[in-house]
């Protein structure tokens, strides 16, 4: 089966770091670029950033410039996401989505997601 499978969410602390994992199968990885997003409770779903297919060029969404990195291993047909100073408004659904451009505003150009990855932020 094509697929997208995020893990590595948990209940984190006020300040502390994540870092999710987003495996492929069924398609060949290195083709095509991935991207994360992340849905919280009543919230719209927000975009957070992408990589390149090749992984030398990312892109981050404003609200978390600075405090994230999404890398990728194309070897393990994996993607990463780390982030940084979590807060309690970080709190959301966070998911790995296949990207097949040309623009991160239409989410009709992310063609294959995972079921997504739970984050509490919480002391």
């Amino acid at each position: 089966d094509v697929q997208l499978q995020a893990s590595g969410g948990g209940l984190v602390q006020p300040g502390g770091s994540l870092k999710l994992f987003c495996a492929a199968s069924g398609y060949t990885f290195k083709d095509y670029a991935i991207s994360w997003a992340r849905q919280a409770p009543g919230k719209e779903r927000e975009w957070l950033g992408v990589i390149n297919n090749g992984g030398g060029l990312t892109y981050y969404g404003d609200s978390v410039e600075g405090r994230i990195t999404i890398t990728r291993d194309n070897s393990e047909n994996i993607a990463f996401l780390k982030m940084d100073d979590l807060t309690p408004e970080d709190t959301a659904r966070y998911y790995c989505m296949r990207y097949r451009g040309p623009v991160y505003t239409d989410w009709s150009n992310f063609d294959l997601w995972g079921q997504g990855t739970q984050v509490t932020v919480s002391s």
